[in-house]
């Protein structure tokens, strides 16, 4: 009871913490009675912590043969990012990463500590998705379509009028036959799976294409759900197929493969190099034949030194190397790009829209995307479904474009340092300047063009034309925005 009466009187202030922390937390002592379990430790197990401190850990958990927390009690070794599926003492079934941990005071253990995640839905979902991908390959049926899990895409929908991205698409088709593992880089909404969908469809026409975002599982369930499992090697797991088993003879795309923890990334590299691995907890070695293509959204010499993706993992997959610039370095294919969203959402959508204000396609062009065409797309489908006429305009752009074009706007001044001087002709920098001028007398007389042509001392009709000519949309939209 060293360690109850310890916490009891000298603690108060640290339980108060632990009770805010967002994950399931129960101490033990060397009894093995509870004498700490939080609020979100009964959420997991549905028990209230009033119940259960004071109990011994069997009682809580009757369905676990031997509790961690006496285990690293034994062995005085922690057990760190685990996964375990039980029974809780309703007969629920539970799915955790846990870690736990001895604890020690005046050099002798008092007692241990379990920190824990519930991960019962995510690990649901996830083998789900995995099961359903193995029984629509099994079955091959035709009530439920396989081309729905399958890559979609060619070389044909990836629509470009810029050079450096036209080369990187001829490459990407030549290598398109090879099984060498290619790694992709490009930021987010640029367009890497779409390569990759691309890069199978062109090259591979036996196998199943299988896509896995890792950046959205833990390590652990991760690990399990690339290579899969045996029954037994941990509590509640089953026989199970993973992703590398499901793309045999087929292709594995790892999206955000700097996401994953770097011992996994050292089980990834050892398959890679024979080609053949284990399930989670078999002492089996299994042999597929997997093309691999891995996405990055970090340069991947910044992840290396961020420790974010291992040197020896890079240099085994740069084995093909592509990098996708954004939508902002690739400026002609901004006017491109919307005229085909605009005929895909007309078509979905039953509309007629017949375009973009040219004031508007002014500012989209000079807009610097940060989410890449996929920002792009959702803008042209975010006005389309509010507009009301058959252009789009200024008042139906998203309100986080609209709100970084009134920041820019409001912080535009004439800079006459060498250099601006050095980078602009005398013709672009009148124009920037006369812009500037035109955009703040407007934004000062609340986007009235009587007033503003007033106040600038030029016919309202001059005012209107040079609006149009520096494309600055109509102001009054802009206001009311």
């Amino acid at each position: 009871m060293e360690l109850g009466k310890f916490m009891q009187d000298e603690c108060s202030v640290f339980k108060q913490i632990l009770d805010k922390v967002d994950a399931g937390i129960m101490i033990v002592d060397t009894a093995g009675k509870v004498v700490y379990y939080n609020k979100v430790a009964g959420s997991i197990d549905n028990l209230d912590p009033l119940d259960v401190i004071g109990n011994h850990v069997s009682e809580v958990y009757p369905h676990i043969k031997e509790s961690t927390l006496l285990e690293v009690q034994r062995t005085k070794k922690a057990r760190v990012d685990e996964p375990q599926t039980y029974k809780t003492r309703h007969g629920k079934l539970v799915s955790i990463l846990f870690s736990t941990y001895p604890l020690n005071y005046k050099e002798r253990i008092v007692g241990s500590i379990d920190i824990s995640r519930d991960i019962t839905q995510l690990k649901e979902l996830s083998e789900q998705n995995t099961a359903l991908k193995a029984l629509l390959m099994k079955t091959g049926t035709k009530d439920i379509s396989i081309e729905h899990t399958e890559a979609k895409y060619s070389f044909d929908d990836i629509i470009t009028d810029d050079t450096s991205l036209n080369g990187i698409k001829n490459v990407a088709e030549r290598i398109s036959g090879s099984g060498s593992p290619v790694l992709i880089y490009g930021e987010t909404g640029t367009g890497k799976e779409l390569f990759a969908q691309a890069i199978h469809n062109c090259g591979n026409k036996k196998g199943h294409f299988i896509a896995q975002n890792c950046a959205a599982l833990p390590g652990n369930l991760l690990e399990s759900i690339l290579f899969g499992t045996v029954k037994g090697s941990f509590t509640g797991s089953e026989d199970r197929q993973g992703l590398i088993e499901l793309a045999d003879r087929g292709t594995l795309f790892l999206d955000e493969i700097n996401a994953i923890p770097l011992d996994l990334q050292a089980k990834l590299l050892r398959f890679l190099q024979e080609g053949s691995f284990r399930r989670v907890g078999d002492l089996k070695m299994r042999k597929v034949k997997v093309r691999v293509i891995a996405s990055t959204n970090i340069e991947p010499e910044i992840a290396i030194e961020q420790r974010q993706l291992r040197s020896d993992l890079f240099y085994r997959l740069n084995a093909i190397y592509l990098e996708i610039p954004p939508l902002r370095k690739r400026k002609g294919d901004i006017k491109l790009l919307i005229s085909l969203f605009v005929a895909k959402f007309n078509r979905l959508m039953g509309l007629g829209i017949e375009g973009v204000e040219p004031g508007v396609m002014k500012i989209l062009e000079e807009y610097s995307w940060p989410g890449n065409v996929r920002e792009l797309e959702h803008c042209i489908e975010h006005a389309m479904n509010i507009g009301h006429g058959k252009i789009i305009t200024y008042r139906e752009l998203p309100h986080n474009i609209t709100r970084a074009i009134k920041s820019k706007a409001s912080k535009v001044q004439v800079d006459l340092s060498g250099s601006k001087l050095e980078n602009m002709n005398l013709n672009d920098l009148l124009k920037e300047t006369e812009k500037a001028v035109i955009l703040e007398t407007l934004k000062s007389c609340n986007g009235n063009i009587s007033r503003a042509s007033e106040k600038l001392g030029i016919p309202r009709q001059t005012l209107h034309y040079r609006t149009k000519v520096l494309g600055i949309p109509t102001y009054k939209a802009f206001m009311d925005a």
